[in-house]
């Protein structure tokens, strides 16, 4: 793994499309997203405000619970946001529930990184660039890289 220059966050016009996702949610229009983009409804750290975000969706588990990544790494405004404030909710299709966000340990990252890699080869390509990273595509580098990157485990709330 090399470490590149970090993009960063859009702004304008390519922030306008970034967004484009969280207003086919809101225009309830969700059931044309495919099921690896999720609709983060979460509250703003500081203004105490609803706020939401379109993540992409890295793993669906077994027990109902969403894995994402924060693509711009721990500066991103959501996972700020999450971490002060863990009660959220997502939006997957149409369907939406509450949810607890807990960040995974950088060993977890790792090795959930180097899975995605296997199954999205291009996708995982495409993230680590966005943080800074150039990959050679073995799985130890995924698994590096990985590491770097904070995921967040959203889990179903009753």
């Amino acid at each position: 793994m090399k470490e590149i220059q970090k993009p960063d966050p859009p702004t304008g016009f390519q922030r306008l499309l970034w967004r484009l996702p969280i207003r086919l949610f809101q225009a309830h229009l969700g059931f044309l997203m495919s099921k690896r983009i999720m609709l983060l409804t979460h509250m703003g750290r500081t203004s105490g405000q609803p706020r939401q975000a379109a993540l992409e969706v890295v793993e669906h588990r077994n027990d109902g619970s969403i894995i994402a990544a924060s693509g711009f790494g721990g500066a991103a405004d959501w996972y700020k946001n999450v971490r002060k404030t863990p009660e959220v909710t997502v939006q997957v299709g149409s369907r939406s529930h509450r949810a607890l966000a807990a960040t995974l340990s950088t060993e977890e990252g790792g090795d959930l990184m180097a899975h995605y890699a296997m199954k999205r080869p291009r996708s995982a390509k495409q993230l680590s660039r966005l943080m800074g990273f150039e990959v050679d595509g073995s799985a130890d580098d995924y698994r590096e890289v990985g590491r770097a990157i904070p995921f967040v485990r959203f889990t179903p709330t009753p």
